[in-house]
């Protein structure tokens, strides 16, 4: 394999455990990144020409390598994937009596670029990165022989790809997968949509604080903002949720709402409101409304460091909407996919909000991603998922 070359010092982050390498760390002069193409892979030395490992490498982009492996013996080869792939699969099966759960996740189980999510007998999965798409076809035949599904489906049409210089395509290319597949969590069934759906049609990795967010609702009216097709709502509803209102953008998204009520045979009340959340917020409050349970779990309002003021702006703005919508005494839960978004930050936005709008608020649980989200120690960029129950009462005084 050809070789890159560090500058001084630039190794100090991959011998402390992580695995990315930047354009800029790279000795241009003594190994010029021009002349490799997306995806080869190489092996990365120090300063001083000691080997580092191998790593699969993108010249055209900030993170110009992922390591692969600490040992110049060992490639990215479909013995390799098999291998880590096991390794995964142990990890959720220890954990999930069931097959429904995020299977690969990145750069937590060495093979960055790579999410497969896995829906029963049905996979789906996302490559972001130059490396992993160029052993796609290895990567099809390791998840063959090592989960042996009946279908697997390509939802390869994130952003990412766009960074990678890869084209998007959404396509099966093993056996027969429908528009809509089915899952449980927490004994509540659920339809998504694969196809047409965000990111693989699913968002495993609230689970642990759905969960949570399930003691609270029993007997209770519940408000699910930004509910994409129901995850929490849906089972705030199956928890004993007498009345549950969801708010989304897209109404194909609500009409999966109604499908998973349906699922779990609902019999109380539910309203579908489609829209903008903000506006549809400001509704509500007009109408004066109140629910015992909030939940704001956005989109990623900070996608990139240079968002993060903006992004915390609109976080701000949401919930405080959110929170003049909460019951004397009621739950919000406000949530945040974006790893730019600090949990301490997340907390303080809550806290001025309480402030401006003199309520009592108290934190009584924090949540992260659930285990099939695992965090590489030594990778922050994946620990990613924050979740904050509080109790909000009026001012008090205090």
């Amino acid at each position: 394999m050809s070789v890159i070359r560090l500058k001084g010092q630039a190794d100090r982050r991959l011998r402390a455990g992580h695995q990315w390498i930047y354009s800029n760390e790279v000795n241009t002069d003594a190994t010029p990144l021009k002349q490799f193409n997306a995806g080869d892979q190489v092996i990365v030395e120090t300063a001083h020409g000691k080997p580092l490992g191998v790593a699969m490498i993108n010249p055209n982009t900030l993170i110009c390598g992922r390591l692969i492996s600490r040992s110049t013996d060992t490639v990215l080869n479909k013995s390799t994937i098999v291998h880590r792939l096991k390794i995964a699969l142990s990890l959720r099966d220890s954990v999930y009596p069931e097959p429904y759960y995020r299977l690969v996740f990145g750069d937590s189980d060495g093979l960055s670029g790579l999410v497969v999510d896995r829906f029963a007998d049905i996979l789906v999965v996302q490559i972001s990165t130059a490396g992993i798409e160029r052993v796609k076809h290895e990567v099809i035949e390791a998840l063959q022989e090592v989960v042996k599904p009946s279908a697997i489906l390509m939802k390869n049409d994130g952003k990412m790809r766009n960074v990678e210089g890869l084209d998007t395509y959404v396509e099966e290319v093993f056996g027969h997968v429908p528009e809509v597949v089915y899952l449980k969590e927490n004994d509540v069934l659920f339809q998504a949509p694969v196809w047409d759906g965000q990111k693989t049609g699913w968002f495993y990795d609230h689970r642990e604080n759905r969960k949570t967010m399930q003691t609270f609702c029993s007997g209770k009216k519940v408000l699910d903002v930004f509910s994409y097709v129901g995850g929490w709502g849906v089972q705030a509803a199956a928890a004993g949720a007498t009345e549950v209102t969801f708010i989304d953008a897209s109404e194909a998204a609500l009409d999966h709402v109604d499908a998973n009520l349906a699922l779990n045979q609902y019999e109380g009340e539910s309203n579908l409101m489609q829209g903008d959340a903000f506006e549809a917020m400001n509704a509500l409050i007009e109408e004066k409304q109140r629910f015992d349970v909030v939940v704001m779990d956005p989109p990623a309002f900070i996608a990139r460091r240079k968002d993060i003021k903006a992004g915390e702006g609109a976080y701000h703005r949401a919930n405080q909407l959110a929170m003049r919508l909460v019951a004397k005494g009621g739950i919000l839960v406000s949530g945040s996919c974006s790893m730019h978004l600090e949990t301490g930050r997340l907390h303080d936005i809550v806290r001025s909000n309480s402030r401006q709008l003199e309520r009592f608020s108290q934190l009584i649980y924090r949540g992260t991603q659930a285990p099939d989200h695992p965090v590489h120690p030594a990778i922050p960029e994946t620990e990613y998922l924050k979740a904050l129950f509080y109790r909000v009462h009026n001012n008090m005084g205090l």
